[in-house]
């Protein structure tokens, strides 16, 4: 779950990283009395969930009240990849003298988390690694023992920064690494830290991401934020769409059906099983087909929660026909996830043999689940057909009318 950048820097400021002075303003006239408040220049900056918001006009600057309310009013009325924005920060201008670029996130291969430090801030850090590898630095970290300072100290020196400078940017580092491993985060990124012509410090944009899984344990800080528990993000706001579905997740706590996201296709999809579900979601791509949703489906849901996200997905203007399509589970009855598809399908008015394109889900009770299938008169295929085969299937049945 990604945080709006004026969030982000709520949950900073609670670690006491050094951020602008500043807040965030939904009218011209919130702007006006902020910029007048703060004194002096100001940024305005659009606040959206997607990247590039200075390329498409969404970060301006305001020498004075007047001024920051007339550009605020423009940025609110401003798309950026197809968002209109939550609301505009106004912050005090920088008198910037160097950028940083600070981060931490997860290292799947290593299985450890990593801090990222570079000298050359301002950037994307892709392109800094790329053609400057010797301005940045990585250190992984353990998940087991506390951390410590001087693991940030020791990634830091090995720039070459040393002094008070040093000491400096290892206390910011370390705050970041502890918002990372207090909320659970897939990423924490401060780009730029910008360093001041008086020598201090300061985080001038910052991007937070959340593990989807670890919502309910923070949710007092959701709620602090004004965040609600079927508030999904995706690198955008959630679609009413999305929202349902994770209503549908919510229904009761066995198994996970839902962690819904639209998209335009014509083929809906219950599908799961972990990375699964992103093989499958590929395969549909691969073979011509126009997937109309991703989910996620697994972990023994009842029948009663299979049912809703099926009538869900069948809800979405389009949709054709539906796939179930899973890896071979152990922890899944394969039995029950029929009776709710098919249930779901039925509620929802349409025959399931008509509407079901394919069936694969192979595993725990399959036997009782495909006896289920068949007195519906639904396609289905064992584990000896593959997941992209079963996903090849269906494209073509939609594609044909079949």
């Amino acid at each position: 779950m990604r945080f709006y950048e004026f969030e982000a820097k709520a949950l900073l400021a609670k670690q006491r990283v050094p951020l602008p002075k500043g807040g965030t303003a939904e009218t011209a006239e919130e702007a006006r009395k902020l910029a007048a408040d703060i004194g002096g220049a100001v940024v305005l900056k659009s606040q959206v969930l997607s990247g590039g918001r200075m390329k498409a006009g969404g970060v301006k600057f305001a020498e004075t009240p007047d001024e920051a309310a007339g550009i605020a009013e423009e940025i609110m009325k401003l798309e950026i990849s197809g968002q209109l924005p939550k609301c505009v920060s106004v912050e005090q201008k920088a008198a910037v003298a160097k950028e940083y670029y600070l981060g931490v996130t997860y290292d799947a291969v290593a299985k450890l988390p990593v801090m990222i430090v570079s000298d050359m801030g301002g950037i994307d850090i892709e392109e800094v690694a790329e053609q400057h590898p010797d301005h940045v630095a990585k250190a992984h970290f353990s998940t087991l023992t506390p951390f410590t300072d001087f693991r940030a100290k020791e990634l830091i020196a090995s720039l070459g920064i040393k002094g008070r400078e040093l000491t400096q940017l290892t206390s910011i580092v370390a705050r970041l690494v502890r918002v990372f491993q207090q909320y659970d985060l897939t990423l924490a990124e401060i780009n730029p830290l910008a360093q001041l012509e008086d020598g201090s410090f300061v985080a001038l944009d910052c991007h937070l991401d959340m593990e989807d899984e670890a919502r309910d344990r923070h949710q007092g800080v959701l709620d602090e934020l004004g965040i609600a528990p079927d508030e999904t993000r995706q690198g955008r706001p959630p679609t009413e769409f999305e929202i349902r579905g994770a209503r549908v997740d919510q229904v009761d706590p066995r198994g996970v059906a839902g962690r819904v996201v639209e998209f335009e296709g014509n083929l809906g999809c219950v599908i799961g099983a972990g990375g699964g579900s992103l093989t499958i979601f590929d395969a549909i791509q691969k073979h011509g087909g126009k997937p109309a949703n991703y989910c996620e489906i697994g972990g023994n849901p009842s029948v009663r929660k299979a049912a809703e996200l099926t009538k869900l997905i069948l809800s979405k203007p389009g949709v054709k026909k539906i796939c179930v399509i899973m890896n071979v589970v152990s922890n899944t009855r394969v039995d029950i996830v029929a009776r709710g598809v098919i249930k779901g399908v039925v509620e929802a008015g349409f025959d399931p043999a008509d509407k079901i394109a394919i069936f694969r889900i192979p595993g725990a009770w399959e036997k009782d689940g495909f006896a289920i299938l068949d007195k519906y008169g639904v396609e289905y295929c064992d584990r000896s057909v593959s997941m992209s085969e079963a996903a090849r299937r269906a494209v073509e049945k939609v594609k044909s009318g079949a």
